[in-house]
């Protein structure tokens, strides 16, 4: 062996060497638990949405590296990140130059890693960033032989088999809340008048959307499957699950009778069962205060309870993958930390094992949901921490 490939050899060896206290990724213990790195494990992160979009759509745009920094500081242990762009105009570059998307990419996952912040890749943020891209309207995410069905295999077998042994990675998300305004009765109104699905031609979207773009659950469910399956053989162990909202509390009256009629708890887990489909093995919530929708009685939050326990009848536990409190609340008034207090407390109560916490630096968020080290609730860190540190004691004492 000459020296050159000594060297080179060398380098392999030691770049595939896990980083010192990294995680080796959340797995299914017994029950409704989650283990990491093979301990049982429950706790709270955040959401670090654009840390890799930034980039993408500027290549000089590092400041994800000074993001990790922080987080890491503020004794945050994971975040869940959008895995790609949620318009085509940028995310075009992994069909363009797949080389340069990865090596993107690899920078964000190593920063994260340097500072020992686990991530959560979402890999499909929007539903719409596929079609357009070729060409298709939505319906065809319930085509297997679409081209957005193929796009999908291809785009996350690339992922997985990439990072799959990169201990920095804790699990692997579908995409983000799939599940907005899904199967609404009223998808005529929805579509004239609320004008969604939303439309961004500068960013790389069609003019216009059809009925054919409408988004059904019955659709999105056959993507999900075939997130999970391509996962599932690449990657044994790490968590999946679809990063959708908590679900409706009409959706199966939505599907089935096209009515705003409010769901039975057996109903529930009926639509948890149809929405988490295996091997997808933890169910997905997003939970804020704000009322939304026709037929509301009860915020999100306060449906957590009943949420869990359908889904521990279908064998599956929850994650929080985003919570905050009311937009419309003074950012560090007393009545918001308040409402966090509260709902840390309900998911301790409830054994939730990971929440995240919406979101870490995005300042078009400023006036409702940002979080920086410095802006007005910055007192969300060490809220997190003090439940982190909180859980782990209770945990240690039932040992």
């Amino acid at each position: 062996m000459n020296v050159y490939s000594f060297l080179l050899l060398l380098v392999l060896c030691l770049s595939s060497v896990p980083p010192a206290e990294a995680a080796l990724g959340l797995t299914r213990g017994p029950g409704l638990t989650l283990l990491l790195d093979g301990k049982p494990w429950r706790g709270m992160g955040f959401n670090y949405w654009d840390c890799f979009q930034r980039v993408l759509k500027d290549p000089k745009n590092n400041t994800y590296e000074h993001g990790f920094e922080v987080l890491h500081n503020q004794g945050i242990p994971v975040v869940r990140f959008m895995a790609g762009s949620m318009f085509p105009k940028y995310q075009r570059l992994y069909l363009d130059n797949k080389e340069e998307y990865f090596r993107r990419l690899d920078a964000v996952v190593a920063a994260a890693a340097k500072n020992h912040v686990g991530l959560i890749p979402s890999l499909n943020w929007w539903r719409y960033t596929i079609p357009d891209l070729v060409g298709e309207h939505a319906d065809q995410w319930g085509n297997p032989n679409s081209k957005s069905v193929a796009l999908l295999r291809a785009y996350t077998t690339d992922v997985v088999s990439r990072y799959r042994n990169n201990p920095v990675i804790w699990g692997w998300e579908f995409g983000n809340e799939w599940d907005s305004y899904s199967d609404l009765p009223n998808a005529a109104h929805v579509m004239t008048t609320l004008k969604q699905p939303k439309v961004f031609p500068s960013l790389g979207t069609p003019a216009t959307r059809t009925p054919e773009d409408y988004p059904r659950f019955a659709q999105a469910v056959v993507a999900y499957a075939e997130f999970a399956k391509i996962v599932r053989k690449l990657d044994s162990d790490r968590i999946i699950e679809s990063g959708q909202s908590i679900l409706r509390e009409n959706l199966w009256h939505f599907i089935h009778e096209k009515s705003f009629a409010n769901d039975t708890p057996e109903q529930l887990v009926e639509m948890i069962r149809f929405t988490t489909p295996d091997p997808m093995d933890v169910v997905s919530a997003h939970c804020y205060k704000d009322p939304i929708g026709n037929g509301r009685r009860r915020t999100e939050m306060e449906r957590l309870d009943g949420f869990v326990a359908a889904a521990a009848a279908v064998g599956k536990p929850v994650m929080v993958g985003e919570f905050q409190h009311p937009s419309d609340y003074v950012p560090d008034s007393p009545e918001a930390k308040q409402v966090m207090a509260d709902f840390l407390d309900r998911l301790a109560r409830l054994k939730v094992p990971l929440a995240l916490v919406w979101n870490y630096d995005l300042p078009s968020q400023e006036d409702t949901h940002n979080v920086t080290e410095t802006n007005r609730r910055a007192w969300v860190f060490p809220m997190v921490r003090e439940y982190n540190a909180r859980v782990a004691k209770e945990d240690s004492r039932q040992k």
